[in-house]
């Protein structure tokens, strides 16, 4: 039994659901690995990808007209135009998948032309997992192809997006929140003193997590100057990615604050899972990976857009409005210091996660009918 991802490091998102659908494959003992078409296919395909995470880096408000180039070029929509589609079906071939589920937008039509031309007698079942929180400007076209088997989605806001643009109401299924294993287990309390003990962590004091993209998107520096400038009495875990420039810097500037700030390198899953149930509140953009995590956690949270907004991020906040108040956005993240005392961020009702029901469904397409 064998199962193919179809992913992109465009965003941190797209990358935590394959690596969560791995994590589902190895408990089922289902043989699984993840191609990236866009980044190991064309370079025209690879500089895109550079230019998406650039963009999302440095100036977030262009994503605007960026997301809207895609959506009218469909760069990825015909099978016999795709850059490099040799390379793609090479692997597709060589691995003879029973099933390919994609969890980016633009992985959805040509790709999956491609995928079913390797056995036109028996070709592989092909699932689409739609990230996105709800509807909103920023849910793409892309994601909807009524030739996929399935159509999953966290939220029925999601599938009602889908159905929305096309998508068969009965080939469309809300799966909750595709996350990594660990946020589906209760927290080791012994697994949690051992993470406090390693990084240094109080458990018993107040603490706020400053999160960051893959791409190392953060405004780290700004909001403890800012939480420095308001004597704020709290505890503040950094995390940094593989930054180690944001890292060493933080790492100086800690010495200078009058409260504990711990800044961490990459973290796995399960210590980030308990790190989410340690803290507080949460301070990041609106991406749909880490929004789905905290919600998920049941955990307030203060959104970071300085730069503007990404499309993308506009249907994370539409979800947040819809279920849970109006979102406390920064456009400085200096502010959050100043404002924290004055400005609450509801608690969120937690996402429905159903872990039984992905199990199975891979489970379905993956055994041979």
């Amino acid at each position: 039994m064998r199962l193919i991802i179809l992913s992109s490091k465009t965003g941190g998102g797209h990358e935590m659901r394959a690596q969560a659908l791995q994590e589902f494959c190895r408990t089922l003992d289902i043989e699984s690995v993840i191609i990236r078409p866009l980044e190991n296919g064309s370079n025209i395909y690879l500089m895109g990808t550079h230019l998406y995470n650039w963009i999302q880096r440095f100036y977030p408000k262009l994503h605007v007209i960026y997301f809207k180039f895609l959506e009218i070029a469909s760069l990825h929509r015909d099978a016999q135009k795709i850059a490099a589609s040799y390379e793609f079906l090479r692997k597709v071939r060589g691995f003879s998948p029973n099933l390919v589920v994609s969890v980016h937008a633009h992985l959805n039509h040509g790709f999956l032309d491609l995928s079913k031309s390797i056995n036109h007698k028996k070709p592989p079942k092909f699932l689409i997992y739609c990230g996105e929180l709800a509807d909103g400007i920023g849910f793409s076209k892309h994601w909807v192809n009524p030739a996929a088997d399935l159509f999953c989605g966290p939220t029925k806001e999601t599938i009602g997006a889908a159905i929305q643009r096309g998508m068969p109401i009965d080939q469309c299924e809300v799966w909750g929140p595709l996350l990594r294993m660990p946020f589906y287990e209760e927290i080791d309390l012994k697994k949690m003193r051992l993470v406090c003990d390693k990084y240094k962590i109080n458990p018993n004091f107040p603490t706020g997590l400053l999160a960051t993209g893959a791409n190392g998107v953060n405004s780290h520096i700004k909001a403890l100057r800012g939480l420095a400038n308001a004597n704020s009495g709290i505890q503040i875990i950094a995390l940094c990615g593989k930054s180690y420039s944001l890292y060493n810097r933080l790492k100086i500037m800690q010495k200078s604050l009058k409260f504990p700030v711990c800044p961490l390198l990459t973290i796995d899953a399960e210590e980030m899972h308990i790190l989410l149930y340690l803290i507080e509140w949460v301070f990041g953009r609106p991406g749909a990976g880490l929004t789905s995590e905290v919600i998920s956690s049941g955990k307030p949270m203060y959104f970071d857009i300085s730069g503007g907004i990404m499309p993308q991020e506009q249907n994370n906040l539409n979800y947040w409005r819809s279920h849970i108040g109006e979102p406390v956005l920064f456009k400085n993240a200096f502010n959050l210091g100043s404002q924290l005392g004055n400005t609450y961020s509801p608690l969120p009702p937690r996402l429905l996660k159903n872990p039984g029901l992905i199990s199975d469904r891979i489970k379905k397409f993956v055994l041979p009918s």
